[in-house]
Formats: structure tokens, C-alpha cells, sequence
């Protein structure tokens, strides 16, 4: 089993990049109301277990992309790096994709491969897209 590691998903979404990525830089205090069922401030599910995960957000204007690299949390307790990089490529006026890149490297030989922090990712990313088309705000 490999110690270290890159995964690399796309997802397809409705709606320009540019209002995805405005969404995902300025108003992630909309993802409560968004994506309740994923996220409630800091704590995160999987598979109805609730994590607390503590990141630091990366800005890129200019690629449209974000980066959440791992600070704390149960993550960093079977991982030494955990980085998520969210990218919003323009694909039509109508649709565009979140490329997801997550980059990660285990503390231990026992801690298992992230593939279930990916399939949460990618759920999240893919739950936010009508939210993002309707332009819903209840914050």
C-alpha cells in the first residue's frame, strides 16, 4: 500500500466557473445552509461520523482555484499532509468543471488511503452546484 499519493477527479456542474469560484472564494459561510448535510461550521461527516477538520485556505484568482491544506483534526491524525485544491475550469457558458486534486501522505503504514475523504469532496462539490445556480442565500 502506497504511503503517499495524489487523486485527481472531475466534476461536472452547471453554470459559469466564475460564479462557482465567487461562491467557493467569498461565500463558503453559505455552505451550512448550502450543504448542511456535509459540513456545520468546522465539523465534517463521513459516512455519519463527525470529524473536526481545521484548514488553511490558499487563494489563486487567477487559476480559479482553491487550496485547503490540513491543519487539525482527525484527518491529521492518520495524515502528515492533506491538501485539497479545488479548480473551476470554464468548459461553456452553461457548464464547467471542478477539477479536484487531493494530495495526501500517511503517517503510518496502518493509516488507510483517503479514498473516502475523495468520495466526500467530490460529493460536497457536486451538492453545492444547485445551490450555486439558484444563487440561494439564507445566510
Amino acid at each position: 500500500m502506497a504511503m503517499s499519493g495524489t487523486y485527481v477527479a472531475e466534476v461536472p456542474l452547471k453554470g459559469s466557473a466564475e460564479k462557482h469560484y465567487k461562491k467557493w472564494r467569498n461565500e463558503n459561510h453559505v455552505f451550512q445552509d448550502a450543504v448542511g448535510h456535509h459540513i456545520q461550521g468546522c465539523t465534517m461527516h463521513d459516512d455519519g461520523k463527525p470529524e473536526v477538520f481545521k484548514e488553511k485556505r490558499e487563494i489563486d484568482d487567477e487559476k480559479m482555484a482553491l487550496t485547503l491544506k490540513g491543519l487539525e483534526g482527525q484527518a491529521m491524525e492518520k495524515y502528515k499532509k492533506y491538501e485539497v485544491i479545488y479548480q473551476f475550469i470554464p468548459k461553456s457558458k452553461e457548464g464547467c468543471v471542478c477539477k479536484i486534486t487531493l494530495i495526501w501522505e500517511k503517517r503510518n503504514e496502518n493509516s488507510p488511503e483517503p479514498i473516502n475523504y475523495m468520495k466526500f469532496v467530490k460529493s460536497l462539490v457536486a451538492d453545492m452546484d444547485d445551490h450555486v445556480l439558484n444563487g440561494q442565500n439564507k445566510a
